[in-house]
């Protein structure tokens, strides 16, 4: 199974790097090039963003184009875009179908780039560091809120600051911590604002210290807990500000219409910096998890991209011309409740990891050409994915019947009924199914499935209460720290509870190196320590994204390997 899976995933790296043009040192040149490199008192800009972005190669249309044109709504884009979003708020979300709505309706201080998925200017027209990459001063543009109000730098230390705030209590709070100097310290609170390494040097010029030269810094500045939110609006309405009637956003649409369970609907921003770029003037995203549903309505022309294709029309979806399918920086996974009897056995954490074939997984469920996993961060440029410690299932579950018996379970006697987690999803039900059939005949342990919607899982899985959880995670910026550092102890999205002081010095102590080979090394240590050693996840596969648009009706949508698709660049042809 090793020189097989070595293999597979020479060839996924080798995908990804043709997608990405390369890591985060090695940025191919786009229509708007971002500032990658970190040079002393340099400054670095970009070409603005053309007003339309060149077009893919033609296909053909399906039998029906959900292209609608009203004398009130203009061209249409309908999402579908998943669950229900828990809030609208930057500051209280932590899951993809927010991301996409607040890409559309906030900028931060960077952008992504479509076809790359790396960071370009947004908020900020250009940038420079000091020597060591320590130190960034960004140059804002001069432009409005939606509502007219100026954007100055000190917009900037508000909503970062709030966004560190414990009495925010913002689920992605602990990711600005991974960057800026004296941030962990205030949101945990044995530190004070004054003491984040962030400043106002002027209306237009913002200012941030980083814990160590991060050469991945830039790229996650787009994310949505680095959102710049409007301190007016907030002080204004409270809670109430991100309702239609009192919204204030500076991105390029603005929100005209919240329906619960249903859509939500955007309308061009008219204060955007870039407002000629935007080409839609309605977008919706329906809010269904329902990926059947989602499918026939995308068949009958009522939806324009489907974000998700349901396992068992991958066959006949991919097909067709408006399918899309690549490798996506992502890895789908289950997380052990490290802290509560039974799982606090490192050994029954361990039999249950190696008895589940992930071949078996990905050939007969998953079925959209997902690599097998061993470890949770996926190859990429620099950085090789853990290999499996073993050569063919019957050794995997030799072992795991091992570790079984080291537990203290012979045969799974004595073992408690496990509770295995998940959202509701027809793939993430099947999934499950399987898991609970492979520990029943390889381990003779029972399993009982959970499934409950989006934010109650989201709730039990961030407050610990569960036994066995399904998780996956998207990277916020192309580089492996962003698989590791959500499992140091105390981190927000540290739900199993994970705690190993090894991990956290090592994963601290990579932040600090300046070399990139020796950054590397560390960090994956710090992988094996938690994958192998502990077992605190067990990885399944790195994703395969899958899409249906169609570009011979929509150009500015590009496959890439973030999966990041801005609304922004996509238009009717």
């Amino acid at each position: 199974m090793k020189k097989t899976l070595s293999i597979t995933l020479s060839l996924l790296l080798l995908a990804t790097v043709l997608v990405s043009c390369g890591g985060k040192e090695e940025v191919a040149a786009t229509t708007a090039p971002a500032p990658t490199t970190t040079t002393k008192t340099v400054e670095t800009k970009a070409a603005e963003p053309k007003a339309e972005e060149p077009k893919v190669e033609e296909k053909p249309a399906p039998a029906v184009a959900a292209v609608e044109e009203t004398k009130d709504e203009g061209v249409k884009f309908v999402i579908s875009n998943g669950a229900e979003p828990q809030s609208l708020d930057p500051a209280k979300v932590q899951g993809v179908p927010e991301h996409r709505i607040l890409m559309a309706l906030f900028e931060g201080l960077t952008s992504i780039d479509p076809k790359t998925a790396n960071p370009i200017p947004g908020l900020a027209k250009s940038w420079e560091s000091n020597e060591d990459g320590t130190q960034y001063t960004f140059h804002l543009r001069q432009t409005t809120w939606s509502d007219g109000v100026p954007i100055t730098a000190n917009d900037v230390v508000y909503s970062w600051l709030r966004e560190l705030d414990p009495n925010t209590a913002s689920p992605y709070a602990w990711f600005p911590c991974m960057f800026l100097e004296g941030a962990q310290a205030f949101n945990d609170g044995t530190g004070t604002a004054d003491g984040v390494g962030i400043r106002a040097l002027d209306d237009y010029t913002f200012q941030m210290d980083l814990i160590g030269p991060l050469p991945y810094a830039i790229g996650a500045l787009e994310h949505y807990s680095f959102a710049v939110v409007p301190k007016h609006a907030i002080e204004k309405y409270g809670d109430q500000w991100t309702q239609p009637e009192n919204f204030v956003g500076n991105g390029p649409f603005t929100l005209k219409e919240r329906i619960p369970q249903s859509k939500i609907v955007c309308v061009p921003n008219e204060k955007y910096w870039d407002a000629d770029s935007v080409k839609i003037d309605t977008l919706e995203f329906l809010s269904s998890d329902d990926e059947n549903t989602n499918y026939n309505m995308f068949l009958d022309g009522q939806i324009d991209w489907l974000t998700n294709v349901p396992t068992d029309k991958i066959s006949s979806a991919s097909m067709k011309d408006s399918y899309f399918a690549s490798p996506q920086l992502s890895t789908y996974y289950y997380v052990f409740q490290t802290e509560k009897a039974p799982l606090d056995n490192v050994n029954l954490r361990k039999a249950i990891a190696y008895a589940i074939n992930r071949e078996d997984l990905v050939e007969g469920v998953t079925k959209a050409g997902q690599t097998p996993a061993w470890g949770i961060v996926p190859p990429m440029a620099g950085y090789d994915a853990l290999e499996f410690p073993f050569d063919s299932d019957e050794e995997a579950t030799e072992m795991a019947r091992e570790f079984l018996n080291e537990a203290g379970y012979p045969n799974g006697v004595g073992c408690p009924t496990i509770t295995v987690l998940y959202n509701t999803s027809e793939g993430h039900k099947q999934i499950a199914e399987f898991v609970q059939q492979e520990l029943k005949n390889k381990l003779n342990i029972n399993i009982e499935l959970v499934n409950k919607e989006w934010g109650t899982y989201l709730t039990d899985r961030n407050n610990g209460d569960f036994e066995i959880s399904r998780a996956g995670w998207v990277g916020d910026y192309q580089d492996p720290n962003t698989f590791l550092d959500m499992f140091l102890t105390g981190s927000a999205m540290n739900g199993g509870r994970y705690e190993s002081e090894v991990y956290d010095t090592l994963v601290r102590e990579a932040a600090t190196i300046a070399d990139s080979v020796e950054r590397m090394g560390v960090l994956k240590t710090a992988e094996d320590t938690m994958i192998n050693e502990d077992c605190a996840i067990v990885p399944f596969y790195y994703y395969v994204t899958l899409n249906m648009i169609d570009t011979n009706v929509w150009g500015g949508w590009y496959t890439n390997t973030m999966d990041y698709h801005p609304v922004k660049t996509i238009y009717k042809k």
